[in-house]
């Protein structure tokens, strides 16, 4: 695998986000999935991280877009680690909130590499406590 393969999945999810098209966008998690929705909210399995990023669009409004920054992707065997920027452009907002996010994906023999932790709020979490 190249770095490039899970950062074009990414960038892939993100575009899926920006558009709203969550039945593509689950395509990109595994069945046993979680998802950090906000500090202390995790959302469990496809059928809750799709009606977590339903609820996420409807907060911000339908104006949510979703972007990437600098990434180190860190693979052994069939799990990868991603830490990576991420932006987030909501509405009119002319700077787009940043985060550090952490993802971890695994590879499937049937369906590649899909994503088994999605915490777009990264090593912040830690801040909450």
């Amino acid at each position: 695998m190249s770095d490039q393969d899970v950062l074009n999945l990414i960038k892939q999810a993100d575009k899926a986000i920006s558009a709203e098209d969550f039945e593509a966008l689950m395509e990109f998690y595994a069945d046993d999935a979680v998802l950090v929705v906000k500090p202390g909210q995790i959302a469990k399995g496809k059928p809750q991280i799709r009606k977590a990023f339903e609820a996420i669009a409807k907060h911000f409004k339908n104006a949510l877009t979703v972007s990437q920054g600098e990434a180190q992707v860190i693979e052994s065997a069939d799990t990868t680690l991603v830490i990576m920027e991420t932006h987030l452009h909501i509405g009119d907002e002319i700077k787009p909130v940043t985060r550090r996010a952490t993802y971890v994906f695994r590879r499937d023999p049937i369906y590649g590499w899909l994503c088994t932790v999605d915490n777009s709020y990264g090593t912040d979490l830690l801040d909450d406590r």
